[in-house]
């Protein structure tokens, strides 16, 4: 049965205790295309080449089935509370017995060994261990891919990842919410997935593991994407899902370090990933031309419904999720940069889409407001995104992403703080959501207006420009930008009811003063009197 895979590594991994002969290591994108049509029922190629999967019952990340062992080397630095529920290293090791169990039951497993960040100082060696073909060949895309040479001398992983997420986990288990379970042990620097066949749980799992592992050796982790000029300025996008981090972040004007994972350090920034992973409800080539060429073979497409006959996917279709995703190595993007590494950041961009849509389009920011907005982490659901929202609602995520953090927010922030002091970087806060009214009434600011700005903070001329102070939030609002409207720029100008804008103004900074409050023993006054006063 061998005589298709000559040129493919087998390996052992009889010391983990798994006995399975037929292990293919880092097999080509190729053989895995053949393997998951063959073995992997919903698999099909898409009419660009693309690999179109299903991912099961779990269609996203399931956050309240993480877990991280409380163990001796990290227990007095993880940030334990509701992202980093702890879990005992006895259940940790029921549950990775369970993987392994399961793992020796397969008649093939697949083994794809890559890094995890570009600085080759700072990089991790990561051993995923899977059954499914679509898993190996999504770590392809996302992981650093090692040459041939490297794979040779690639050694023991430095962190090792046991997928058995087709099996269950034992619900009556101490310590387990459900059937899925997604356990980090840093202690024996693994993790364990049972339960969930989505494979962002990976990518976002080696992102954990890096949260933690970076600060400890001094470089900063950050969930963001990273862009490059023409003259060599990096600039960093901050912000949650559905704020536009992707899609301002992919400038042809500008070449591509990476879209959403990155560490800050004495060199610069450089990628943790190897490839993206882009969200594609409602893409097409028109609004994001570089995603849209992406999707050819060698990317995994996630939950997408297919044309029957044609395979074209339908990307406006949420049958299957609203979280539809591509998986493609960086390398498809045709302006990216690699090796994906960049000079100190010139300016900083956290996004927020504010459905309130009280807040300006750009405001600048000091390096105090810069923490005190880092640390907040806001964005807005709207109504219709989840079942019994009816009004918009505030969400805080810390640091833009408190959901991978390993380490208390504080710590990033104020490693956020020295690097933005020691290279003078500049800091702005971009509302791509509603204006001239909220949610329902307004309407989302426009695509050319946001990029209008980005190109403003590049160029240098909101540096320049004179500013109004914002109320409340006593940030600082350009009164002027090319290609924007002044009373754009300013928010309340085009309000109709100005009652109304006044009002949902004074409760978002109530509600940022009100979740800053969990905070506050842990910030300094210079970040606390950052925040609004009311």
């Amino acid at each position: 049965m061998g005589e298709f895979h000559d040129d493919i590594d087998y390996v052992s991994m009889e010391l983990q205790g798994i006995h399975i002969s037929r292990i293919m290591r880092n097999p080509s994108p190729a053989l895995l295309y053949e393997e998951a049509l063959k073995y992997e029922p919903g698999t099909y190629i898409t009419n660009t080449g693309a690999l179109s999967v299903r991912s099961g019952e779990r269609t996203g990340r399931s956050p309240k089935d993480k877990r991280v062992v409380k163990e001796p080397s990290s227990q007095d630095k993880i940030w334990w509370g509701r992202v980093n529920i702890p879990m005992d290293e006895h259940t940790f090791l029921i549950n990775r017995e369970r993987a392994i169990d399961y793992l020796n039951t397969r008649d093939r497993l697949y083994v794809f060994d890559g890094y995890a960040g570009w600085a080759p100082e700072y990089r991790i060696k990561v051993r995923v261990v899977c059954t499914l073909a679509y898993h190996a060949l999504f770590m392809y895309d996302m992981l650093i891919r090692p040459t041939r040479e490297q794979l040779h001398e690639f050694g023991e992983p430095d962190f090792t990842i046991y997928n058995a997420g087709s099996f269950p986990a034992n619900r009556y288990t101490r310590e387990m919410s459900s059937g899925t379970s997604v356990d980090i042990n840093f202690g024996r620097r693994e993790m364990v997935i049972l339960g969930t066949k989505y494979a962002g749980e990976m990518k976002k799992g080696i992102f954990s593991v890096m949260h933690y592992l970076m600060p400890l050796r001094g470089v900063l982790s950050l969930h963001s994407s990273a862009n490059e000029g023409p003259d060599g300025d990096v600039s960093l996008f901050f912000g949650l899902s559905g704020t536009g981090k992707t899609t301002l972040s992919a400038d042809p004007a500008r070449k591509l370090i990476g879209d959403d994972e990155h560490c800050w350090y004495d060199g610069g920034v450089f990628n943790i990933e190897g490839g993206c992973y882009a969200k594609t409800i409602g893409l097409s080539a028109e609004k994001e031309p570089e995603i849209h060429a992406a999707i050819r073979f060698g990317t995994v497409l996630e939950n997408l419904v297919l044309d029957e006959y044609t395979r074209e996917p339908h990307y406006d279709d949420s049958t299957i999720t609203e979280n539809t995703r591509a998986a493609y190595p960086i390398e498809f993007i045709s302006n990216a940069k690699v090796p994906c590494i960049g000079t100190h950041p010139s300016n900083i961009v956290m996004l927020s889409c504010d459905a309130f849509g009280v807040l300006p389009p750009v405001c600048r920011l000091t390096p105090e407001q810069a923490m005190y907005f880092f640390i907040s982490g806001y964005t807005a659901k709207v109504a219709g995104t989840e079942v019994g929202i009816v009004e918009p609602q505030a969400t805080f995520s810390a640091c833009f992403g408190d959901a991978f953090l390993t380490l208390p927010p504080t710590v990033y922030a104020e490693m956020l703080a020295d690097r933005m002091k020691q290279n003078g970087t500049h800091a702005w806060l971009l509302n791509t959501g509603w204006v001239g009214g909220e949610y329902g009434t307004g309407k989302r600011i426009s695509l050319k207006y946001s990029r209008a700005i980005i190109d403003a903070i590049h160029n240098g001329e909101l540096a320049k420009a004179s500013t109004t102070t914002f109320p409340y939030f006593n940030l600082q609002v350009p009164t002027a930008c090319k290609g924007v409207p002044e009373d754009v720029l300013l928010a309340r100008p085009i309000w109709e009811d100005k009652v109304k804008y006044d009002t949902l103004l004074k409760k978002l900074a109530t509600l940022f003063s009100q979740n800053f409050k969990q905070f506050e023993s842990f910030a300094s006054e210079a970040i606390k009197n950052a925040g609004p006063v009311l």
